[in-house]
């Protein structure tokens, strides 16, 4: 292996391209445990990148974290998800939330339950 192959392994894209695989394949486990589809919002959240916030066929939700918007559009295109603008109407309508999620945004209101 010559130096400029090495460099191309290792170097900056290398990285972004594990991500994009790390992140593919945790969107695909969603995926599969949430219906068989699922609909993506990316959002900046500062130094640390980008959240990418799932919304499965059942209404269930989650996040992950990317180091940007591009890894993040690439993995979500890789995992074959669909990418919204916003987090508003029928996505934001979509999401299921439980008792856990309903006890935490209390806990964090002033008067609500204390976080343990």
């Amino acid at each position: 292996m010559d130096s400029t192959q090495q460099a191309e392994e290792t170097g900056p894209d290398a990285k972004a391209q594990r991500w994009v695989t790390k992140l593919a394949k945790e969107i695909t486990a969603f995926v599969k445990e949430r219906g068989g589809s699922a609909d993506a919002q990316i959002s900046y959240i500062g130094e640390r990148g980008v959240r990418i916030v799932l919304v499965g066929e059942d209404g269930g939700w989650g996040d992950l974290v990317a180091p940007s918007r591009e890894v993040a559009q690439e993995a979500a295109q890789k995992a074959g998800v669909t990418v919204h603008e916003t987090l508003d109407g029928d996505l934001a309508a979509r999401i299921r939330t439980g008792p856990y999620e309903w006890e935490r945004m209390a806990g964090i209101q002033v008067g609500g339950p204390k976080d343990r």
